[in-house]
C-alpha cells in the first residue's frame, strides 16, 4: 500500500487512531454495536480509495463517518414517521422507566434527540475537541454554520436535560433591567 502521510499502512493508522475513531462513531450511532458498524462501513469505503488518499487518512475517514451517520439518521427518521402505521391502535411505545442513569448515559441519550447537524457539531467541538474551523472542514460547511449548530445544540441539550438556559451576556454599553 502507498505511504499516506505519517502512516505507512492501514494497520499502523488503525493501531494509533482506531480507539478514538470508534469512540466518535459510538457517539454518532445508537450504541456500541451501531458505532462499530458505522466505523466498519467507513473503513470499507476508505479501503476502496486507500491508494488515492493523499496525506493523513484520518480526515477522510472522519468525514465518511459523519456522512454515513447523517444518512443513517435520515433513514431512521423516515422509519419513525412510518412506525405508527405499523402499530395497532392499542400498542404504544413504552418509555424507559429507569430513574438511575449515570451522567454519560444520560448525555448520550440526549445527544440522540438532537438533529443530525447539531449532534455532529457538538461531538466534533466538545467530544473531539476540534476548533470551529476544523469542524467546518470535516462537515464541509462554514465556520458560522458550526458555531450556530453547536450553540443551538447546547441550548437544546440544556432544555432536554432540564437545565435553565444561560443568561444572555450583556453587550457593552447596555444594562439589563
Amino acid at each position: 500500500m502507498p505511504d499516506n502521510g505519517r502512516y505507512g499502512d492501514l494497520a499502523a493508522f488503525l493501531g494509533e487512531r482506531g480507539d478514538a475513531l470508534l469512540r466518535t462513531a459510538v457517539l454518532l450511532a445508537p450504541g456500541r454495536e451501531g458505532g462499530e458498524d458505522l466505523l466498519q462501513e467507513a473503513l470499507e469505503r476508505m479501503l476502496r480509495k486507500w491508494p488515492r488518499i493523499q496525506g493523513d487518512p484520518e480526515g477522510y475517514l472522519r468525514r465518511t463517518i459523519y456522512h454515513l451517520a447523517t444518512d443513517g439518521w435520515r433513514r431512521q427518521r423516515r422509519w419513525r414517521e412510518r412506525l405508527p402505521l405499523l402499530q395497532g391502535p392499542d400498542r404504544g411505545i413504552v418509555p424507559d422507566a429507569s430513574a438511575q442513569v449515570d451522567q454519560r448515559d444520560e448525555l448520550f441519550r440526549l445527544l440522540l434527540q438532537l438533529p443530525p447537524g447539531q449532534r455532529a457539531a457538538i461531538v466534533l467541538r466538545y467530544w473531539e475537541d476540534l476548533s470551529e474551523v476544523q469542524a467546518a472542514q470535516v462537515l464541509g460547511c462554514s465556520r458560522g454554520t458550526v458555531k450556530s449548530a453547536a450553540s443551538r445544540g447546547l441550548a437544546r441539550l440544556r432544555e432536554l436535560g432540564g437545565t435553565p438556559p444561560a443568561a444572555p451576556a450583556c453587550q457593552e454599553g447596555t444594562m439589563q433591567r
